[in-house]
């Protein structure tokens, strides 16, 4: 199927980080009348809702009662962990071009953070009280996410000889685009030295290389390529998408932190769009991790297996460098809502509404999700042009 005849119309996005004394259901309640506002539209004109919660309680299908919607011909919560924004925008594209809705919101908030508590509490504990051979995991010491990419991220510096230099050239490239973000969490400057000095949390993962916990919400609206047309904002057409389930284990002989589900879901996306990895403008890659950043590029084809460090370091995917990836500052340094993170960055890459950190060509735009422990991946390329 070549080109899917979807738009992204409206996006809309709360205020994000250490916002508290709100639930996830209130951010996603006002992310999604933002959204809808960003379109020039009315919340009766919506039929379709999709979901994706986070750690935190409050969001659930009686968001849709929230806000008054009524007969709607699509309903549901998506949960692939990271990789679920991009599933949701596919399945709206899908919906409104077969005709099964017209105009869907899809959503994510969460509030896992807590006054007077650390940051990181709200995921340290996501190991514990399991069964079966996860179980077995954190009796092996992996009591938490931290551990288990700092085995992946080990695993791949290892195999293919790259540093801890290479991961901060990531957290400093990422610095300098949420330099030019307002909305990002960390906008001064931050220096390979400053890499080097902060914390380990797991070796060899510094506290630079790993994403942000925050507070918030963020909607987008798709609609008819058509519709679009005659909408305020400028669209963000969706060429193409695709999803990957590894499902790789922690065995002798397994891929489980060289490859990723990038591989496979670049490839379905992109042939979908018609197009090759050299024909992307810009990357927004879900990065949890610095690490991620880097093997994910090398899946999708932007350059071979263990040279992506290298581009790191060389400025490639800073401002101003050949190859722009994580806009926005991606989750490292701009704010942590899951996929909604570089979902929400590559649409307004796509509208050429970014502003200072607006990319001159943008043309063709490829984002990334990526959940659990390499577990889901998730792929989507826009354009601010319609398929033919």
């Amino acid at each position: 199927m070549r080109g899917s005849g979807a738009a992204v119309v409206g996006v809309g996005l709360t205020e994000v980080g250490k916002v508290y004394g709100r639930t996830a259901g209130e951010f996603a309640d006002e992310a999604v009348r933002l959204a809808v506002a960003d379109a020039g539209l009315k919340l009766r004109d919506v039929d379709g809702l999709l979901i994706n919660p986070g750690k935190s309680p409050g969001l659930d299908l009686s968001l849709a009662k929230s806000l008054g919607l009524r007969d709607l011909t699509l309903l549901s919560e998506v949960q692939s962990y990271g990789a679920s924004v991009n599933i949701m925008v596919a399945q709206a594209a899908m919906a409104v071009r077969t005709g099964a809705a017209t105009t869907v919101v899809c959503v994510f908030a969460d509030a896992p953070l807590l006054e007077n508590a650390r940051s990181g509490d709200a995921y340290t504990a996501s190991s514990l009280g399991v069964s079966g051979f996860r179980s077995a995991e954190t009796a092996g010491g992996l009591t938490s996410v931290n551990h288990r990419y700092a085995l992946a991220a080990s695993r791949y510096m290892a195999h293919y000889g790259v540093t801890n230099d290479h991961l901060g050239a990531v957290a400093v490239s990422q610095r300098k685009w949420a330099a030019l973000n307002p909305a990002a969490q960390f906008r001064t400057p931050l220096t390979l030295e400053d890499y080097h000095r902060s914390r380990w949390v797991v070796q060899p993962l510094h506290l630079f290389d790993c994403c942000l916990v925050s507070n918030g919400g963020a909607a987008v609206v798709v609609t008819t390529a058509e519709r679009a047309a005659a909408l305020p904002r400028p669209p963000a057409h969706v060429w193409g998408w695709g999803q990957a389930h590894p499902g790789h284990v922690l065995e002798r002989d397994s891929m489980f932190g060289l490859v990723t589900g990038a591989a496979a879901s670049g490839v379905a996306a992109m042939k979908m769009a018609g197009i090759m990895p050299s024909d992307v403008d810009v990357r927004e890659i879900y990065d949890c991790y610095t690490y991620t950043v880097l093997v994910s590029l090398e899946d999708y084809g932007f350059c071979a297996k263990g040279e992506a460090g290298e581009l790191a370091a060389s400025g490639a995917f800073a401002p101003g460098g050949t190859l722009p990836t994580n806009t926005g500052g991606g989750q490292l340094s701009g704010f942590y809502l899951w996929g909604m993170t570089p979902f929400h960055e590559a649409v307004l890459q796509a509208r050429g509404t970014a502003g200072e950190r607006q990319v001159p060509r943008h043309d063709i735009v490829l984002v990334s999700g990526n959940g659990g422990v390499l577990d889901h991946h998730s792929t989507l390329i826009l354009s601010p042009h319609p398929r033919t």
